[in-house]
């Protein structure tokens, strides 16, 4: 059962051929989909799997859809490619914690879950402000530090405001579900994926962070709810562990290393170039 790597990478080129290196296994083939605004890519090389880079590539920009956009190009390269039994969404800056053998020989116990996690805290709040009001210049979520940024960031918040006032709410009749973004799913999941790709642009085109809310609200509304490998532990229910501190997404150094490598997570986001040492440690266990 061969395994389809899809990498999203728009920086840190030194820890993305780490993590092609660790990957790099005659079951997987790798995909990667640079940033349209990486002007320079990176040459890189694997060994045994195959190694594709998409030839659409999306200016993709925090908080928008086009994060959505570049993860259907490569659900998409990949289906058309092969049937594979596994579909693996990483980032550039992630890292496997375990050896691809203990890797395949886990969904190969676990074929036909999907491995796709589900946050556990009341977000009705939050997804409600998210995708139920429509955000203008939803391009330009981060702030810049311009004038012009400025401007459109006050804006954004004066449109909400008068959604609020005047009880505007976008998609009401929708059960709106949230998780990570990071998921391991089968075959036939994305090809309902792929299925509903116009549905998926057409509602969530002006909303923030909906690469978090997408694919668990499809999943939940499907008959691959029944399939979902754990709905009580989001880092379980992925078998990833990333580096949430008080809300914020810390980077993985050195002191994490055992705590990584102890973990029953499959895979951990993210790394940094400045903490390599950490990334070191985790090839050598795993070669």
């Amino acid at each position: 059962m061969k395994h389809a790597y899809l990498i999203i990478a728009h920086n840190e080129f030194t820890l993305l051929q780490y993590l092609i290196k660790a990957l790099d296994d005659e079951r997987n083939d790798i995909y990667v989909h640079f940033d349209k605004k990486v002007t320079d890519i990176p040459k890189l090389m694997a060994k045994h799997a195959g190694l594709y880079l998409t030839k659409e590539r999306v200016d993709v920009r925090w908080g928008d859809v086009s994060v959505v956009e570049a993860e259907y190009v490569l659900f998409e390269a990949a289906a058309k490619r092969a049937r594979y039994g596994y579909y693996h969404l990483l980032s550039g800056v992630d890292m496997p914690l375990k050896g691809q053998e203990e890797i395949h020989l886990f969904f190969n116990a676990n074929q036909g879950k999907e491995f796709i996690g589900f946050s556990q805290y009341d977000y009705a709040g939050e997804v409600e402000r998210k995708v139920q009001k429509y955000h203008l210049f939803s391009k330009d979520f981060k702030f810049n530090g311009g004038l012009v940024s400025l401007c459109k960031k006050a804006l954004r918040f004066l449109f909400i405001r008068v959604q609020n006032i005047v009880g505007y709410k976008r998609h009401r009749s929708t059960a709106f579900k949230k998780g990570t973004q990071w998921v391991s799913v089968t075959h036939d999941f994305v090809e309902y994926l792929c299925i509903k790709k116009e549905e998926v642009m057409k509602i969530y085109h002006h909303t923030f962070c909906s690469d978090e809310i997408y694919k668990q609200t499809l999943c939940w509304h499907s008959t691959f709810k029944s399939s979902l490998y754990d709905l009580e532990d989001e880092g379980t229910g992925c078998m990833r562990k990333i580096g949430w501190a008080n809300g914020q997404l810390s980077d993985w150094t050195e002191k994490n290393y055992e705590a990584l490598i102890q973990s029953k997570a499959l895979f951990a986001r993210k790394f940094n170039s400045k903490h390599i040492e950490v990334v070191h440690q985790i090839m050598k266990e795993l070669n």
